[in-house]
């Protein structure tokens, strides 16, 4: 059901892990570009009418508009099953009290007396959020986008998530209940590529946004790269990942429901044991014939994700060892279930997400820890962080000087312009005073 790489003695590698030898999907983004191309550009042009004919072709479904109403909206609010609105308001407060210590206050240095650089925190002026569809419904995903830029003060956002044949070509009731309860009203019936290009460039009913967030299929992902630049993007997400690093205290019925957990998502999805204990790995292989039999989307989705190559267990000799493994793996979401989990999570340089001890599964950030679960994927964590208020704000340097400060400083400036073969630069500075630049101290 699943595979194991033994990484024990002398096959662990002497100058470090090498990624290849890892785990890890195929995902070929690049190719998935010319293909998303030709559907970019045709939204550009044809807008409204592009974005029904894909969600005919690519949807199955017969829609005449592409915002949702706002009858739709408080309808969908006002029939949500009461259990789930209560837990959708927790998570919503659990988020919001984390995310609000995230934002960030103006600063400013005085760096010579009448000369100041002061950084001003300014959010995205509007913001085009994504929610997958198709084989799940995700209203967590709105409330991971919403929360963040709510709380960066983004003044305008829109959400879009794919229509669905069986709600009439709106996006299922329960993603359109989170907008409502989120106060979020510009939503549209739309998925994929189309939706980021309808984003990016704007269409008759949707206002072209600066930044796009929110994972997707590798359609959304490839979007993303191919419009980048002219939208700011959160990240390529691709499908989810967990790893586990665990010795042999760990439980093997937690680790096999955990690495089941992140299975369900897709047949793509990766699930990644990484164990000094082979008496563990042992014991979790049983536990996951025993768990996957009893559950549910077996044959579409956990089987394949567990027998892919993304997926697998890996042996190694220690700590140090796993260690190693797992920063060179950089996974979406880590759980630590070591001894002394938290010293053990302290360490780890590389995730999207850590999860410490027993009582901290995936799940649990899925849903309702406070954290984010819009995470940076296929080893992207090494180098990129989680959706927080932080992607929605932007740093800008506001610099203040006065003329006896300029002049302290202009010799310096004027010799670096020469050494730079920028003249003019120096002239602009020699220019603000009467015949020369005063010496720089």
């Amino acid at each position: 059901m699943i595979s194991r790489i033994d990484l024990r003695g002398a096959a662990f590698p002497e100058g470090g892990i090498d990624r290849d030898l890892l785990p890890r999907a195929e995902l070929d983004v690049e190719a998935a570009l010319e293909k998303v191309r030709p559907i970019c550009d045709d939204v550009r042009h044809r807008g409204t009418a592009a974005l029904i004919d894909y969600a005919r072709r690519f949807d199955g479904v017969t829609i005449e508009r592409v915002r949702v109403p706002a009858e739709a909206l408080r309808r969908a609010l006002a029939e949500l099953d009461p259990a789930v609105r209560a837990a959708l308001e927790e998570s919503i407060r659990r988020a919001r009290l984390v995310h609000r210590e995230q934002r960030r206050t103006d600063h400013t240095t005085q760096v010579v007396p009448g000369g100041t650089v002061t950084e001003r925190w300014v959010p995205v002026e509007r913001v085009g959020l994504y929610v997958p569809g198709g084989r799940s419904v995700y209203p967590s995903s709105v409330v991971m986008n919403v929360v963040p830029a709510q709380e960066a003060g983004v003044a305008s956002m829109a959400v879009a998530s794919p229509p669905q044949a069986e709600f009439g070509g709106l996006p299922h009731p329960t993603i359109l209940a989170a907008c409502a309860l989120l106060g979020v009203d510009e939503v549209y019936a739309a998925g994929g590529a189309q939706a980021v290009a309808m984003f990016a460039y704007g269409t008759e009913d949707c206002r072209p946004v600066s930044m796009v967030t929110g994972p997707g299929n590798i359609w959304v992902a490839a979007a993303k790269r191919l419009l980048k630049g002219r939208i700011g993007i959160d990240a390529e997400a691709g499908p989810t990942e967990i790893a586990i690093l665990a010795d042999a205290t760990a439980d093997p019925v937690h680790v096999a429901a955990d690495l089941i957990s992140q299975a369900e998502h897709d047949p793509l999805a990766a699930s990644v044991l990484v164990t000094d204990s082979e008496e563990l790995a042992a014991a979790v292989e049983k536990e996951l014939e025993v768990q996957v039999g009893a559950t549910k989307h077996v044959a579409d989705r956990i089987a394949p994700a567990l027998a892919g190559r993304q997926s697998g267990i890996v042996l190694v000799d220690g700590l140090e060892q796993g260690l190693a493994v797992v920063d060179a793996y950089a996974a979406e979401h880590l759980e630590i279930q070591t001894q002394d989990a938290a010293a053990v999570a302290a360490r780890v340089r590389n995730a999207g997400a850590i999860f410490v001890g027993a009582y901290a599964p995936v799940s649990l950030g899925d849903y309702a820890a406070g954290s984010n679960h819009v995470l940076p994927t296929g080893g992207c964590a090494c180098h990129s962080s989680g959706l927080s208020v932080q992607s929605f704000l932007r740093g800008i340097h506001v610099v203040d000087y006065t003329r006896d400060a300029l002049a302290e400083i202009a010799g310096h400036v004027v010799t670096l312009a020469e050494a730079e073969d920028l003249p003019a630069h120096g002239a602009a500075v020699k220019a603000r005073f009467d015949w020369k630049v005063p010496p720089s101290k």
